[in-house]
């Protein structure tokens, strides 16, 4: 399995400065980011919390694809959201949960076979694994 990397170039203070992130392995883009944008409107910028999103959408819908597949049941199409909520935490901030919502066509799946794959997926994409001391939640259902 290969690396990958992304680079922040920051200036100035976290209240006032700005910086940009780089997602250097595949060469995809640019992204401006700021603390301001961060706490309150993203006004077109990314944030931190934004491409752990990104990053954990994407991996639990291969995970979960993977499982069913590996039931039988090849998903059609799997739709994940993840929302990452930053909260105050003592003097500073944190992560304060993520809400997985997923939606999926499975045919031939039952509800109790895409439910075990759903929970399973959560509980093992590497992303979650690597956010274990945060408080992941699920909404899995599947579409008609």
């Amino acid at each position: 399995m290969a690396d990958r990397n992304a680079t922040t170039s920051w200036q100035g203070d976290l209240g006032s400065g700005s910086g940009l992130v780089t997602l250097d392995s595949s060469n995809a883009g640019q992204f401006p980011v700021s603390f301001a944008t961060r706490a309150e409107d993203p006004a077109g910028q990314t944030s931190p919390e934004e491409l752990i999103a990104a990053a954990h959408s994407a991996c639990y819908s291969m995970q979960l694809s993977a499982l069913l597949g590996g039931v039988g049941h090849a998903p059609e199409r799997i739709d994940t959201s993840a929302e990452v909520t930053l909260g105050k935490s003592g003097d500073g901030f944190a992560i304060t949960g993520i809400a997985l919502t997923v939606r999926a066509t499975v045919p031939g799946a039952n509800a109790d076979t895409f439910q075990q794959a759903a929970q399973q997926a959560k509980e093992t994409c590497p992303v979650s694994a690597a956010l274990t001391g945060t408080t992941i939640t699920l909404d899995a259902q599947l579409s008609e």
